[in-house]
């Protein structure tokens, strides 16, 4: 069972940026594909980024060039810098973590409980 515990979220001013950060536990980290999605109130749950297990990135049209993910084997940790933040970013952030597949939301069987970002204008 995979734990998944995400931090850094908070308000921020547009063209500011954020780091967000996912200390996984009870797995072995470098075997999932892992993910940051967000969900902004009355909108579904959609992806930001995600990054395989080897390393390869995919990003939303929205948050490229913008947003970069990353991830330290060694720490179990994934990381989400989000530079040039807009209030369209605005939402709860979760971090999550796939076994197998990784750009279907259903692959995700993991999931951390969120955190806000607050981009103010």
């Amino acid at each position: 069972q995979v734990q998944l515990v995400e931090s850094g979220g908070g308000l921020v001013q547009a063209g500011g940026s954020l780091r967000l950060s996912c200390e996984a536990s009870g797995g072995t980290f470098s075997d999932y594909a892992m993910g940051w999605f967000r969900q902004a109130p009355g909108k579904q749950r959609g992806l930001v980024a995600t990054i395989r297990s080897g390393g390869v990135t995919y990003y939303a049209d929205s948050v490229k060039g913008r947003f970069t993910i990353s991830k330290d084997n060694a720490k179990n940790t994934v990381y989400l810098q989000m530079n040039s933040l807009k209030p369209e970013d605005t939402a709860v952030y979760y971090c999550a973590a796939a076994r197998y597949g990784w750009l279907s939301p259903n692959a995700y069987g993991y999931w951390g409980q969120g955190t806000q970002v607050t981009v103010s204008s």
